[in-house]
């Protein structure tokens, strides 16, 4: 089962995250990304990292990374984006 939470450093704002990065899982044969599915269970393939799903932590999308290379779904790789806190939505990959 993969883990796409992990606890944030305030455990009591977890959608507010300070840092401006955030990481997304990149397939490399494809270069698509992933998301989660819309049923909320399974992984869907997306073209570009503003629709994929993004990591809070590093320590995170490197731990779902391995997950998903070590069941055969890869290869793939954690991929750092920066996002603008404050234009919320601008951010280079």
């Amino acid at each position: 089962m993969l883990h796409f939470w992990a606890p944030h450093l305030d455990p009591a704002h977890p959608d507010d995250c300070t840092q401006p990065e955030r990481y997304a899982i990149r397939l490399l044969e494809r270069g698509t990304f992933l998301a989660v599915g819309p049923d909320g269970q399974s992984l869907a393939e997306v073209d570009s990292w503003r629709e994929a799903h993004l990591f809070h932590a590093h320590e995170a999308a490197i731990r779902a990374a391995r997950e998903l290379n070590r069941e055969g779904r890869g290869p793939v790789d954690v991929v750092k984006v920066e996002i603008d806190l404050e234009a919320r939505g601008s951010a280079g990959a």
